[in-house]
């Protein structure tokens, strides 16, 4: 079995933490108020208007794909995902081996039995950077910290891709391309593909989403 090397736990939580917070809390395009649509980015996200304040609960299935030079071949690992706003998001990783991330405002827990890994991080500075670049900001204000591209996807039926490249380069040591692939009917993030500045890469697909379900709260539980 091919295992995520354990010495690069720090900067899998890290990266985690910016994928998860700013993909699926803000980047499901939840939108603020914007200026008249000038391009297909603009009407996707004058289009998701709506899901920002109706939004609280979403839950979901899904299968996260990382190449990176460290790996042999690509891992592929699978679990479910739950997000409980403002502040709360937990993977629960079930293949190839079990694995809990869960994020509470600014503190993420890694819950690693195989590795005998239980770590709590805190993670101010990135949320304050997801905030600063990501959260509540018009298409005109993102474009300041991003080259972004919007096209109907030839890889993904039904859904449009959202490609941003940070232009910022305090985004950039950490991001160097965000791709989303946006379903055209609900609106809510199909897929997210990050690449990071050593070219590693991580693709999370989603499916079975569930907007606004009841979440029992032990599911945020760690222990």
């Amino acid at each position: 079995m091919t295992r995520e090397p354990v010495s690069r736990l720090p900067v899998v939580r890290r990266l985690l933490a910016c994928s998860i917070a700013g993909g699926f809390a803000s980047l499901l395009l939840h939108a603020s108020p914007s200026q008249p649509a000038r391009d297909l980015f603009d009407e996707i996200y004058a289009r998701g208007r709506g899901i920002e304040t109706s939004l609280k609960t979403v839950t979901a299935r899904f299968t996260e794909t990382t190449t990176s030079s460290l790996l042999s071949r690509p891992l592929v690992t699978r679990g479910t995902l739950a997000v409980e706003r403002p502040s709360k998001i937990v993977l629960r990783y079930t293949e190839p081996e079990p694995r809990t991330i869960l994020i509470d405002r600014n503190t993420l827990t890694l819950d690693w039995p195989s590795h005998a890994v239980r770590q709590q991080s805190d993670i101010a500075a990135a949320q304050g950077r997801i905030e600063k670049y990501f959260l509540d900001k018009t298409p005109d204000e993102l474009r300041r910290n991003f080259t972004i591209t919007a096209v109907e996807a030839d890889d993904r039926a039904g859904t449009w891709r959202v490609t941003m490249v940070p232009t910022r380069k305090q985004i950039q040591q950490g991001l160097t391309r965000l791709e989303l692939w946006i379903d055209r009917t609900s609106m809510l993030l199909s897929a997210m593909r990050m690449t990071f500045p050593n070219a590693d890469t991580k693709l999370m697909v989603f499916e079975n989403v569930v907007v606004n379900g009841p979440i029992d709260p032990k599911v945020f539980a760690t222990e």
